[in-house]
Order: C-alpha cells, then sequence, then structure tokens
C-alpha cells in the first residue's frame, strides 16, 4: 500500500553476498552501516541467517564500523529469527511499525502492530545493551492522540529511538497522501516524544529511517551514556 519495491519469486540467497558487502563497506571506508532486505518469507528462517553471516563478516572485516540492522517482521517466526540476530550483536536493531494500528487493514495488511512491537520488545528482553529503533509515517490519515499512543506504546517496550516522516505517495497506484504535516507539527510531535523518555528523536517532513543514521547513532549512544554516568552519580550520593 506505501513500499514501491515490486513483489515476485526472490532469487536464492547469495553465499557470497555476507562477505562482498563486508568488503565493500571496508573499501569506503564506512563508520557506521545499515543493512536491510526485503521481506523473504519464503525462506525457512525469514532471512534472519543472512543478517547474522552479514553482521559476523561486517565484525571480521571492518570492526570499528557501528552496525544498525532494518528488518522485515519474520512473519510467524519472529522469535527464533529475532534470537538469532541478536545473539550476533549489532549495535542498532531497527523495525519501523509504519502506522498507527487503525490504519495497518489499509497500509500494512499483512502485517500486525503488535506482533511488530513484540518483535522489538524481544529484542531489548534479550540483549538490553543493543539500541531499538522503530519509525512511523505521518500523513496516511493517522489522528494525533493515536501517535501519542504509538509513541506509549513503543515506550512500554523500551524502544530508544522513534523516527516520524511524511508519507510521500510513490506511484497513483499507492495509497494516496491524506495530510501534508507541518514541520510546527512534527517539532511538536518531537517534543512529546521526548518528554516520554526515547534516547533519539528524529522527526521532520523529510526524516527517513536510514537517513543520517550514523549521526543519529552517535547522539543516542551519547544519550545514553550521560543517562547512565547520571545514575551512577545518585548511586554514591
Amino acid at each position: 500500500a506505501f513500499c514501491n519495491v515490486k513483489t515476485g519469486m526472490p532469487r536464492a540467497v547469495d553465499p557470497h553476498e555476507p562477505q562482498n558487502l563486508a568488503d565493500a563497506c571496508a573499501e569506503m571506508g564506512l563508520e557506521h552501516i545499515v543493512v536491510t532486505s526485503v521481506d523473504r518469507d519464503d525462506l525457512a528462517d525469514g532471512g534472519a541467517g543472512q543478517f547474522v553471516k552479514v553482521i559476523e563478516a561486517l565484525r571480521r572485516t571492518t570492526p570499528n564500523t557501528t552496525i544498525e540492522i532494518l528488518t522485515p517482521d519474520f512473519r510467524n517466526k519472529h522469535e527464533a529469527a529475532v534470537e538469532a540476530i541478536v545473539a550476533a550483536r549489532p549495535d542498532v536493531y531497527n523495525h519501523n511499525l509504519e502506522t498507527v494500528p487503525r490504519l495497518y487493514p489499509t497500509i500494512r495488511p499483512g502485517a500486525r502492530y503488535y506482533a511488530s512491537l513484540r518483535l522489538l520488545e524481544t529484542v531489548k528482553r534479550l540483549d538490553p545493551s543493543i539500541f531499538t529503533k522503530s519509525g512511523i509515517m505521518l500523513g496516511l490519515g493517522e489522528e494525533r492522540l493515536e501517535v501519542h499512543q504509538v509513541m506509549d506504546d513503543m515506550r512500554s517496550a523500551d524502544i530508544d529511538f522513534l523516527t516520524m516522516g511524511q508519507y510521500l505517495r510513490p506511484t497513483p497506484k499507492h495509497a494516496p497522501v491524506a495530510e501534508f504535516v507541518t514541520p510546527q507539527a512534527f517539532k511538536a510531535y518531537a517534543a512529546i516524544a521526548r518528554a516520554k523518555g526515547f534516547l533519539q528523536v528524529a522527526s521532520s517532513p523529510l526524516t527517513r529511517s536510514s537517513y543520517h543514521a550514523g549521526d543519529d547513532f552517535a547522539q543516542m549512544r551519547a544519550a545514553r551514556e550521560a543517562a547512565l554516568a547520571k545514575a551512577a552519580r545518585k548511586d554514591t550520593v
């Protein structure tokens, strides 16, 4: 309904992809990398094994690069998939909720809002040191209080980083834009999100999940370190 990636019969997983990706990352000197994939519901593990191999290849080849992954929901197999990926220890685990639950039947008809929340909650339960991240698109017809509720749901799942950006219709066949949200409204949402306790918030019409991800990661890590230092000072008083 919103994504411009065409569906079809995917090819077999490339066994050379993990090392090829790691070599490219090293050659470009990337300090932070975002690794994502299309849905691979045709695979027994949903593609989780390939994420693991990519993370391992990156750690071997370019150990100073921080790693952020953006995964699908691993439909019907998310527990085992997430366990495998968390064991490989990416620095950031991102899975986007995309919109408010009321709009899922039209915007994300093949997905389940609370299953996506549970996926991110599972990451934190398995390894609290991994930063979790999720994002939503605005302008699809959501109401202000619905956005606030999504923020609350994310914080209940201990999600660290929230991104919010304007939905733009990729083709006339996709869901129409219901509203162009003003920059002022994005700023207001950001202020509310910070007050709710997110470590990092990116909220503007042009915000995208992986845009400026490296800078955002550095700020989020600094925010966590500052919070831990503050807590330590309180403990010593």
